[in-house]
């Protein structure tokens, strides 16, 4: 049907917001010093490399959605271009095109929170390494 248009429409968006959000983001670091006066500096992933994950995955998404809808016939050259408007499956394919941006974007949150966790624990695991160092 028509369920590759959601998430098209939200790569878009979140592919503007990701080309600003690189441009004034600066470097996110943490400096760690110890007793002795050295020095280490772990760097963080930035969000707008997180929101790059999220286009990826709408892109990519949406790509397949399309090339699979044109092979199966569900999108015709021809006006009205979706064979659900033309049988009269509109209500169907509005809730197809409900659920896949959400399931998608719910993924990417998914993939946010194990990121934070994992920089969480490499940041606490390189402190106890260096023995103890302080922010």
């Amino acid at each position: 049907m028509a369920c590759f248009l959601v998430p098209v429409a939200e790569a878009i968006v979140t592919t503007i917001v990701e080309k600003a959000l690189k441009s004034t983001e600066k470097k996110a670091a943490v400096k760690l010093n110890s007793a002795d006066g050295t020095a280490l500096e772990v760097s963080k992933t930035p969000f707008s490399a997180k929101l790059g994950w999220l286009n990826k995955l709408l892109w990519g998404g949406s790509a397949l959605l399309a090339f699979e809808h044109v092979w199966h016939g569900e999108i015709v050259p021809f006006f009205p271009f979706l064979t659900a408007v033309k049988s009269g499956e509109t209500g169907e394919m509005l809730a197809e095109m409900g659920s896949a941006g959400v399931i998608v974007t719910a993924v990417w949150v998914r993939m946010l929170a194990v990121s934070r966790f994992a920089e969480k624990k490499s940041l606490k695991s390189t402190a106890d390494l260096l023995g103890g160092m302080q922010r």
